[in-house]
């Protein structure tokens, strides 16, 4: 973020005054008010849970470092340093934690703490605790490091080790009304950033520049977030670009990305004209819009991932792009799942035959890319009822209309 915006939204605090910030970003308030954070009963609930998919998968155990799963299941945040810190979740009974220095004062939900003065002690503590579980099989969660999980394994002979995917996924996939409603909160705050930054554009004006702007607004609506700003021709590259851009008339302009809000995680995109579209623009636009359309009415309860890639695919094919995963056309997947984590479990993608549940959470994201000319891309993020799938925020409705 640009140094002057970053200490004028510091200056201006909640209140959102500072002289240096447009005038857009300076009205904003911040939108925190009435958030509910998850609560340690459904904490409590999501263990229960965990520890019944254990049963179903024969696992005697799971082993968490730090990070979103082990947040999602206790409430804890503990950062991923030098000194091995663990939990183990038994697929019956009370939690076991091995914490070392001050991770040992931030343990939430009860269970059982053995405080390591090691790593090499913690290692022997962990696979004490799966010794105490009887765990003969034991999921490691996919953000354990490799060197971690190489020190347990020589602490647990004769333990099998594999994949805790289906116990984590299997619980973070499917989200609670309360999650729901905290998503919600991220997706009306960014939408809100987005408004105030777009009214910021003016000739001249560098990519870097609208970014800095995004995240003075996310900062003046009360959250953390940031989202990237391409221009022109480098709406086509799906990551951004390092190359130095200004804004023309005639441009394309794209952002991408969001807030957290208690942890769960918006993204959004906007592809808008500044100044007067092209008919070529236009009719791209158009196209990405009816994709986007299509993988919504796709992601239907009962149905596979896949089959919304393929309708969204589908779409962009006919008119003239692709086919599959080519460029000029959509060379990544539609969308994929969204939680604590921006991209997270599972994905609308070829190949992927998971069926859709109710309470999954997708972004919906279908890409053209014309490389050397722009790109379009519109994401909404949705969730899924029992009715059918419904989007978190209003589509854009056109070109030079960003938001619904």
């Amino acid at each position: 973020m640009n140094r002057r915006v970053f200490m004028a939204v510091a200056a201006a605090g909640a209140a959102g005054i500072a002289q240096d910030v447009p005038e857009a970003i300076r009205k904003l308030r911040p939108m925190l008010d009435g958030v509910v954070p998850i609560t340690d009963a459904e904490r409590r609930a999501r263990i229960d849970k965990a520890q019944r998919l254990m049963g179903e998968n024969k696992l005697g155990a799971i082993v968490l470092e730090g990070g979103t799963s082990l947040y999602y299941f206790t409430g804890t945040r503990w950062n991923q340093g030098e000194r091995i810190s663990a939990m183990v979740l038994p697929a019956k009974g009370n939690l076991v934690w091995i914490p070392q220095g001050a991770d040992a004062k931030t343990t939430r939900m009860g269970g059982d703490v053995r405080v390591a003065s090691s790593d090499e002690d913690a290692y022997k503590k962990i696979g004490q605790a799966l010794k105490d579980a009887g765990a003969a099989r034991v999921g490691v969660e996919e953000r354990v490091r490799f060197g971690v999980f190489d020190g347990i394994r020589k602490e647990a002979p004769g333990v099998e080790f594999s994949s805790a995917d289906a116990v984590t996924a299997g619980c973070r996939m499917i989200k609670s009304a309360a999650e729901i409603a905290l998503l919600q909160r991220a997706n009306d705050i960014t939408i809100e950033a987005y408004r105030a930054a777009f009214a910021t554009m003016r000739e001249g004006m560098s990519n870097h520049e609208l970014s800095a702007n995004i995240q003075a607004a996310f900062s003046a609506l009360g959250a953390r977030g940031g989202a990237m700003a391409i221009f022109g021709k480098y709406t086509a590259f799906p990551h951004g670009s390092i190359a130095p851009q200004q804004l023309r008339s005639g441009d394309l302009v794209l952002i991408d990305d969001g807030v957290s809000v208690e942890g769960y995680q918006s993204d959004i995109t906007r592809t808008v004209i500044f100044g007067k579209p092209t008919d070529r623009q236009r009719y791209v636009w158009d196209l990405e819009r009816k994709a986007q359309d299509a993988a919504l009415n796709a992601a239907q309860p009962g149905a596979t991932c896949e089959s919304v890639d393929a309708a969204a695919r589908n779409v962009i094919t006919k008119g003239g792009f692709g086919p599959g995963y080519k460029t000029p056309g959509l060379p990544h997947r539609t969308g994929h799942g969204i939680g604590l984590d921006g991209h997270e479990w599972t994905n609308f993608v070829k190949g992927n035959k998971t069926k859709i549940q109710p309470g999954m959470c997708f972004s919906d994201e279908p890409t053209i890319a014309i490389y050397g000319e722009f790109g379009v891309r519109l994401e909404d993020c949705l969730y899924v009822t029992e009715s059918g799938p419904r989007m978190f925020t209003k589509q854009s409705p056109a070109i030079d209309q960003p938001f619904g």
